[in-house]
């Protein structure tokens, strides 16, 4: 019971078995892919990426267990070549083994070029988690071996089954009579994150002396401030920053977006990390209200890497303010949700013969590219014509937002497309 107690309640709760996991059914659902994968008893090695507390380590971890392979963990953080090839070693005693590196995204070329050699031949199939965008932090030669899931971040329900099962099941705290009065601050001070959230949870437990533990927002929030972490680059609360930073931006508050980039580099965050966000943010949150945003963030990025810190604070500051202040549209992100959405529904419709390519005879005889209408040979460059496909003919995935260059934008389509699209 002593190593028991000396056990945060997030791993005492950790599953043992696959059936116990809970989230993250795309992957281990009924039809999930890894499940079928599983079943098949081909495990290619993988990239799971996704957010902190979402079930990266514990999901590899059961995978050894379905698949009887030996599991070792390394962490990126603190692990080099030697021990990289330590395990290697060992797996090749073994036959083969499960090595699981948490934060891969932190070796360098040389540790990453290091595995590759075992992962080709299947020696080890290697289970790699990140938290970055793979495609800029795994080299292409390891990424291309392995095939990379994403790990959503759990679901309300999700995080309240587990608040549930540990009350009810957990060795200690099922001893003790605890009633969840209210469950909303558990959850937002967790962030979605399963771990904090079962931390949370013990440490508000255990900060009550009563006979019968009611946890309640009030009662949370005093205990969580009073625990709150400072910042790490490597912690929790980095997540935390960098998601008030990128909110202020998108609230265009200059003042708050400054501070919170302060924060950052005072903590040592990487640069480029920040760079990275500022151009999906130019795009997603500015877009067509700005287009020059776009330009501005990448050429941000390019020049931090080429300045380096201290004076990249002051480019990454001079990007920061241009994108807080400027006018802001989430169009372009909207359409292509929207737009994937409908392929979702309704699959690998016919591209209409009048616009497909006809580099042949053959292609040309069936009509390929008969009677298209080319646009310069008409007034405007313009000429009315159906260019998607019958089923879906006429649907708009586009509306331009409220914003002096979209309204022009909207204007100029009206005048063109009339009715067709509700401009």
């Amino acid at each position: 019971m002593a190593d028991v107690k000396q056990k945060p309640l997030a791993e005492r709760m950790r599953p043992q078995v696959l059936t116990d996991y809970i989230g993250q059914e795309h992957l281990i659902g009924e039809n999930g892919v890894i499940s079928k994968l599983l079943q098949t008893g081909q495990l290619p090695s993988m990239i799971f990426w996704g957010p902190p507390g979402v079930g990266k380590t514990t999901l590899a971890y059961l995978i050894s267990k379905e698949t009887n392979l030996q599991f070792f963990s390394l962490s990126a953080i603190q692990a080099g070549v030697k021990d990289v090839r330590q395990v290697l070693d060992a797996a090749r005693k073994l036959g083969k083994a499960l090595l699981f590196i948490d934060e891969i995204h932190r070796f360098n070329k040389a540790q990453q070029d290091a595995l590759l050699g075992a992962v080709e031949v299947g020696i080890i199939t290697l289970i790699g988690a990140t938290t970055e965008n793979p495609s800029f932090e795994v080299i292409s030669a390891l990424l291309s071996r392995c095939q990379t899931y994403v790990l959503q971040e759990h679901s309300e329900s999700d995080l309240l089954k587990m608040l549930e099962n540990a009350r009810a099941k957990d060795v200690l705290l099922s001893q003790k009579e605890i009633t969840i009065d209210e469950h909303q601050a558990l959850l937002r001070f967790s962030g979605g994150d399963a771990r904090r959230l079962l931390n949370l949870l013990e440490l508000t437990v255990n900060q009550t002396s009563d006979g019968h533990i009611k946890i309640t927002n009030a009662l949370v929030t005093k205990v969580a401030q009073r625990s709150m972490p400072k910042y790490d680059k490597s912690g929790e609360q980095h997540y935390d920053v960098i998601s008030a930073f990128i909110k202020s931006v998108r609230g265009s508050d200059p003042n708050a977006a400054v501070y919170y980039l302060a924060r950052m580099l005072s903590a040592g965050e990487d640069i480029k990390f920040i760079a990275r966000r500022m151009i999906i943010l130019a795009s997603e949150d500015i877009g067509l209200a700005n287009p020059t945003a776009l330009v501005l963030a990448n050429n941000c990025f390019q020049a931090v890497n080429v300045i380096g810190m201290p004076e990249a604070r002051i480019i990454l500051s001079q990007t920061v303010i241009y994108l807080a202040t400027s006018p802001k549209s989430n169009s372009a992100y909207k359409a292509i949700n929207v737009a994937m959405s409908k392929v979702t529904e309704t699959g690998d419709l016919s591209v209409p013969l009048n616009i497909r390519n006809a580099p042949t005879k053959l292609m040309k005889n069936l009509g390929y590219g008969e009677n298209y209408q080319y646009a310069h040979d008409f007034d405007n460059n313009f000429v009315v014509a159906e260019f998607l496909p019958e089923k879906i003919a006429n649907t708009s995935f586009y509306d331009p937002g409220l914003n002096d260059r979209e309204n022009a934008t909207r204007k100029w389509l009206r005048a063109r497309w009339k009715e067709k699209y509700g401009y």
